[in-house]
């Protein structure tokens, strides 16, 4: 088992309470005895997400192998950090950047071989698109491999 940093232990920890807590909403409504059976739904269901704005990016400040195709909102000021696991036979190519909006900083965390990892502040408005790959197959001297590629990517809009 790889070794996890403790924000998004915290994180997947934050987000398990809160989909355990979104099923013991009440249900209000009653049967009334006349055999209906309908539900109001419960206010928790009724409520607006605040996970994804209206302007169709979500707030990301930590992004990894699942979030490729996304497109995440950051402040400027903000910091944005990329961390994608891969192995010695599958090792992820550093990030690229394209666009205008961040800065390199430091990621302050420590590299195991096949992993890409990188830390970007936001220093002025703009889009601008992270992105990686790796082998989708290891490749092994005298086996039968395949070469295909594991795209990573993700958009970053600098507000």
């Amino acid at each position: 088992m790889r070794p996890r940093n403790r924000h998004t232990t915290l994180a997947l920890a934050a987000l398990t309470l809160l989909l355990a807590s979104a099923g013991c909403g009440s249900q209000a409504g009653s049967d009334g005895g006349d055999g209906s059976g309908t539900v109001s739904p419960s206010p928790s269901s009724a409520a607006p997400s605040s996970a994804a704005p209206s302007s169709g990016c979500a707030s990301g400040s930590g992004l990894d192998a699942a979030d490729s195709g996304d497109t995440v909102c950051l402040a400027v000021g903000n910091t944005v950090r990329v961390g994608l696991d891969g192995t010695k036979s599958r090792p992820w190519k550093p990030i690229a950047v394209e666009g205008s909006g961040l800065k390199a900083t430091n990621s302050g965390v420590v590299l195991l071989p096949g992993d890409a990892n990188a830390a970007y502040q936001a220093v002025s408005a703009g889009t601008v698109r992270l992105s990686s790959s790796r082998p989708l197959c290891a490749a092994e001297t005298g086996r039968v491999s395949c070469k295909g590629i594991q795209e990573w990517w993700v958009t970053v809009r600098v507000k």
